[in-house]
């Protein structure tokens, strides 16, 4: 047997403390650096993190975490599932991979979803029956000897194969039948081998990842899993394999993977804790390594280390060993809160990835050699959970007072057909309306201004007078373009969440808290610390600047209730539906007062209704009910003629159809556009019949589609809706993009809207 696992993590942000990669890509991209400054950015990115975990104690350092774009699309290149459409353009291996995530010239990207209940995306893989796996791509060996160059020795972190295909998509064109687990057994070949050789380089130790059974699996699938690693671990001469499950118990995967010869096993204790009692009489389990994770990976606050502690003192003895580790990969929170200038009671109760990882050394020291040799860590700790217990900031008691006197009444609308009858005689708009999500590019100009504004160089009057100056401009420009209802554009607006979070209390935000969201695409979670109210209008001035340079409607652009907690950091001290219903109050007084100023279409946008679905099917309803319930309390408390959009983005909605109906908005716009449309199918079979707008330009690649292509997708959209319920728009917000894309795509969404016009009965 080999070294002992220890204290790890499972992974660790790879965007670069101060952004780094997503400056080097994006400056690649560009044309403005070559492919060896991006390449020599990466390495000392990855040197720095190896380097990082190991001085900060860590007896196993994750490796192979690194990713130029998303580590799914990682996998699929390493074994060689490169659609035939990528390899034929004729590029380098890199500009190959960038082709799949972003799309070249004629060709689009790969589909991107989110990754399981994370607001991570990953790029779908297409797999075919004419898919060759093979070991393609020797990266995972490369970085275990750069780390060893660098003098750590790290334990190479791959996606697990059930994962992989199981979050894979059929290849256009397999025949009806066919599935991607159905090339298992060709798959496994070429891990076989990828392990063969990473075992020649030295490897002692692999970790592969399998969060796909965190949720509900059939028998196949779980016998597929047995099988594969009774044959992964009966390979003569590999590393040791931890498996690796996160984001919710391994259920019967958990004794499934402890019937076969692989050598530890992952279990996330934080997002279900009661998964703790799965782990008791497993057979199997006592010849292994369980690797607890005991702090949590995806939320910011630090870790009740004496409760963690007694967990871990309940695994001792139901397996051979216990070692310590993160629920998940450090990937989804920040880098370091010793970076954070903020209020410095809310920062002690704070724990960031470096901080974290400071936690798991510290457990892994309290087990090893008991808790008197980290009495002064525990102390510390257990004052910082004891102080955020009992601080007068973390309750209002004027707002749950109002939360108290709800009635069902305030979360109900009327007839839809009756509110209908009512806009259409309001808003005088066209078949097929045009109309975007709601930001348009934020230019350097726009972001010098705020920045500007935010150190006091500028007067809030200086500063409101640029932002009106851009308003006009965006107004102007939709004009010009022929959109039928407008935008203002939100140059205000850092962040869809992160703007609502500095005009609500109970809010903090963070400078350099950034998170990857996919490819070179960071955000700032906001971290939600307190009861939530609103003490002032957030938007009022800005719809209003709009709509008084026009006479079409101008929408009120909104960031719905259950979208602000998953892109925020919740606090962990009560249920998610009672901070809901808290920020769906404040978004309710907002929708009010936009009504009340003239504006009559106001959109509520919930892109993260899926993401927050729990991963069990038995676990769905609660959400369901309290995600509906907190949408309908922000969005009745308004007219029949004020029409109510909503906006959905990258997830497979057939889970949550049903709920998007009772949502009731009377507009729904969806991504839909990779997926050429196939979302109507889930709408339709449930007889959705409110106004819906399935994005017909995909705004996540710099590709601008011709006005053929979207008519193409309009005229497919409307084999599914009626003209007079189908709106035109993007597949989404418009601010990461440039205005030399922008602008001739919306010409091209317009021209095809007017096609599909003329082809109206």
């Amino acid at each position: 047997m080999t070294g002992k696992i220890g204290s790890t993590a499972l992974g660790y942000p790879r965007i670069g403390p101060k952004r780094e990669l997503k400056r080097a890509l994006e400056s690649y991209w560009a044309d403005r650096s070559t492919e060896a400054e991006l390449r020599e950015t990466a390495r000392e990115l990855r040197i720095d993190t190896w380097r990082q975990l190991r001085d900060a104690g860590l007896d196993s350092v994750p490796g192979n975490t690194f990713s130029y774009y998303d580590q799914v699309l990682d996998t699929a290149v390493t074994f060689g599932a490169v659609p035939p459409r990528y390899a034929e353009l004729g590029l380098g291996p890199l500009d190959t991979y960038f082709a799949m995530a972003r799309g070249a010239s004629a060709v689009p990207p790969l589909e991107m979803t989110k990754w399981f209940d994370t607001n991570y995306h990953y790029l779908v893989p297409e797999i075919g029956p004419d898919t060759r796996f093979s070991l393609a791509d020797r990266t995972p060996v490369e970085q275990y000897r750069e780390a060893l160059e660098a003098g750590v020795t790290t334990r190479p972190v791959l996606v697990g194969p059930l994962t992989f295909l199981l979050l894979a998509k059929p290849a256009a064109g397999a025949p009806e039948p066919f599935r991607p687990l159905d090339k298992l057994p060709e798959l496994l070949d070429a891990y076989a081998e990828l392990l063969r050789e990473l075992h020649r380089a030295g490897a002692e130790w692999v970790q592969l990842d399998e969060p796909a059974f965190a949720a509900d699996r059939t028998p196949e699938q779980l016998q597929a899993l047995g099988d594969a690693y009774r044959q992964l671990g009966g390979l003569s001469a590999r590393p040791e394999l931890l498996v690796a499950g996160y984001f919710g118990d391994f259920g019967e995967a958990l004794r499934v993977l402890a019937a076969t010869p692989v050598e530890a096993i992952g279990a996330d204790l934080v997002t279900e804790p009661s998964a703790v009692d799965s782990l008791s009489g497993v057979p199997g389990l006592r010849d292994k390594t369980l690797v607890a994770g005991l702090v949590d990976g995806r939320n910011v606050w630090r870790t009740d280390l004496d409760r963690a502690l007694t967990t871990a003192a309940t695994l001792l003895g139901l397996a051979g060993e216990v070692a310590v580790s993160t629920s998940c990969s450090l990937l989804h929170v920040p880098y370091d809160v010793e970076t954070e200038d903020i209020d410095p009671q809310i920062k002690s109760w704070l724990a960031f990835a470096a901080q974290k990882v400071r936690e798991v050394v510290v457990l892994g020291r309290a087990l090893k050699d008991g808790r008197d040799s980290v009495a002064d860590e525990l102390d510390a700790a257990r004052a910082a959970i004891a102080d955020r217990a009992g601080a007068a900031r973390v309750r209002n008691n004027r707002v749950r007072a109002r939360l108290d006197s709800l009635r069902p009444e305030h979360s109900q609308r009327g007839d839809y057909r009756k509110r209908r009858e009512a806009q259409q005689k309001s808003l005088k708009l066209p078949p097929l309306p045009t109309t975007t999500i709601g930001s348009f590019p934020q230019t350097s100009d726009v972001r010098k201004a705020r920045a500007a504004f935010r150190a006091g160089r500028i007067d809030r009057a200086s500063y409101h007078q640029r932002m009106r100056d851009e308003i006009r401009r965006v107004v102007e420009l939709q004009e010009a373009i022929g959109l039928d209802v407008l935008v203002h554009g939100e140059p205000e607006r850092n962040d869809m969440v992160q703007y609502f979070a500095e005009h609500l209390d109970g809010f903090i935000s963070t400078a350099n808290g950034w998170v990857q969201s996919y490819g070179s695409r960071c955000v700032r979670p906001p971290i939600l610390y307190g009861d939530v109210f609103r003490p002032a209008p957030m938007t009022v001035e800005w719809a209003t600047c709009a709509q008084k340079l026009t006479a079409k409607p101008v929408k009120g652009m909104l960031t719905g209730p259950v979208t602000i907690l998953a892109w925020s950091f919740v606090r962990d001290d009560q249920p998610l539906a009672d901070t809901a219903a808290q920020v769906a109050m404040a978004i309710r007084d907002e929708v009010q007062d936009l009504e009340a100023a003239g504006i009559r279409v106001i959109q509520v946008d919930e892109p993260a209704l899926r993401e927050l679905l729990p991963l069990r099917a038995a676990q769905h309803g609660p959400y369901l009910r309290w995600a509906v319930s907190a949408f309908r309390l922000a969005t009745s408390g308004v007219a029949d003629s004020t029409q109510i959009h909503t906006h959905l983005c990258y997830s497979e909605f057939g889970d949550v159809i049903d709920a998007i109906v009772a949502l009731d908005a009377d507009v729904t716009s969806i991504e839909a556009a990779r997926s050429r449309m196939e979302v109507l199918d889930d709408l339709n079979a449930v007889g959705f019949a409110r106004g819906v707008g399935p994005g017909v330009y995909d705004i996540h690649s710099p590709r601008v589609p011709d006005a053929a292509e979207m008519t193409d997708l309009l005229r497919a959209a409307l084999r599914s809706v009626p003209a007079d319920r189908l709106w035109v728009n993007p597949d989404c917000g418009l601010k990461t993009r440039g205005y030399a894309e922008v602008e001739p795509a919306l010409e091209n969404l317009v021209s095809a809207a007017r096609a599909a016009r003329r082809d109206l009965p």
